[in-house]
């Protein structure tokens, strides 16, 4: 497989949500997960304490041997598996404004709003002004608690230029291209089921990371749609596979 730097190593908890995040539904027996762990080398003692302490923060809800993702989790496996088939529309040049009118909030409300405005793929412009192009078939919402206008508008010069200043476009598509070359090289041999575990959380990571665009607005040779094509061979053949090591039909 190629080298694809950044590639987070699995703790316990992060092998657990991952494995339901992929899972559909969200739901699997303790002993699948406890199999999951043994792929990275994780004992069963670990995997068992870390189902505990997330069915203790919230994170997991236990229902007999199974545990499932809580309605929070579960909105986030929705994101990531919308980023995976983002649902966009034509666009007509005018772009989402989004402004704090407020003159002081507290921290907790600031970075809630920031963690909002990023599942919304909004980028900041400046302290409180957040902004991109209205291309996503999707409502704003989730400003409840913050003196916010929402504005649509069109910015005054090249918007080409104002995308590639609110988000760092070469990094995005060359991390997409090293991504999918190591797709391919997963693809084209056996085995390697922890390192394309692996693998497969980083790309939906990715994935959730694409500002999505419209076609205007990208450099040449945009790598977003070849990306989500190889993802999708990969992971037909990646879930096939891990099902059946867990034992889940």
């Amino acid at each position: 497989m190629p080298d694809v730097s950044g590639l987070r190593p699995l703790t316990a908890r992060s092998a657990v949500l991952s494995t339901l995040l992929g899972a559909h539904p969200p739901r699997l027996p303790a002993r699948s997960l406890v199999k999951v762990g043994e792929l990275f080398g994780i004992a069963e003692g670990t995997i068992r304490v870390a189902l505990s302490r997330m069915v203790a923060a919230g994170d997991l809800v236990q229902e007999g041997g199974d545990y499932a993702l809580t309605s929070r989790l579960a909105q986030r496996q929705a994101r990531q598996d919308a980023s995976r088939t983002p649902a966009v529309r034509p666009w007509s040049g005018e772009w989402e404004i989004a402004a704090v009118t407020a003159d002081r909030r507290p921290p907790a409300q600031r970075s809630a709003f920031r963690q909002t405005m990023a599942e919304l793929r909004l980028a900041e412009l400046r302290e409180g002004t957040w902004l991109r192009p209205a291309n996503l078939a999707r409502p704003l919402a989730g400003f409840d608690g913050t003196d916010c206008v929402v504005l649509l508008g069109r910015p005054v010069g090249d918007p080409a230029e104002l995308a590639a200043r609110l988000w760092d476009l070469p990094a995005w598509a060359a991390r997409a291209r090293a991504l999918r070359e190591a797709l391919d090289s997963a693809m084209d041999r056996a085995g390697g089921l922890p390192e394309s575990f692996t693998l497969a959380a980083a790309v939906l990571r990715h994935f959730v990371a694409d500002p999505l665009l419209p076609a205007e607005l990208l450099p040449p040779r945009w790598p977003g749609e070849s990306l989500r094509a190889r993802y999708e061979d990969f992971d037909r053949t990646f879930q096939a596979v891990l099902r059946a090591h867990i034992g889940v039909e």
